[in-house]
C-alpha cells in the first residue's frame, strides 16, 4: 500500500474510487482491493487479483472518463464483511461491493460488481 488515503469506513471506498480514477491512478484504484478481489467486469467476464484489477483500470482511464460521486445506499455490516452499493444516476441497475475490514481496522473490496441491471430493465 502506499500513502495514500486508506478507507476506514466502506462508504469510503466509493468516494476514494471516484477520487483516485478522475486523476487517471489505476495503481491507486487497484490498492481499494484486496489482493486476490474479483471484478465482475469487462461484461460476462471476471477480473481476479490486484495486478489484474491495477491493468483493467489502465485501459478503462486511459481514455480520461470522468466518474461522479454516487451516494451510498444504506452499508450492511457483519463482523468484518459489508456490502456496499450505489445507484447510478441514470437509475439503471446499480452497483455493489463486498468489502473486508483488515487488520489495521481500514476496508478493502473483495467483490465488485460495477453495474448490474435490474430484471425490470
Amino acid at each position: 500500500m502506499s500513502v495514500e488515503e486508506k478507507a476506514y469506513k466502506p462508504e469510503d471506498l466509493t468516494r476514494l474510487f471516484v477520487e483516485r480514477a478522475n486523476k487517471g491512478d489505476a495503481a491507486g484504484v487497484a490498492e481499494l482491493y484486496e489482493e486476490e478481489a474479483v471484478i465482475a467486469f469487462p461484461p460476462g467476464q471476471l477480473t481476479v487479483g490486484r495486478d489484474a484489477i491495477r491493468t483493467l483500470w489502465e485501459r478503462a482511464l486511459a481514455s480520461g472518463p470522468h466518474f461522479e460521486p454516487e451516494p451510498p445506499l444504506p452499508t450492511l455490516i457483519s463482523g468484518d464483511i459489508a456490502l456496499t452499493s450505489t445507484p447510478p444516476k441514470d437509475g439503471a441497475g446499480a452497483r455493489a461491493q463486498v468489502v473486508r475490514r483488515q487488520p489495521d481496522g481500514t476496508w478493502l473490496r473483495v467483490l465488485d460488481q460495477p453495474e448490474f441491471v435490474s430484471p425490470s430493465n
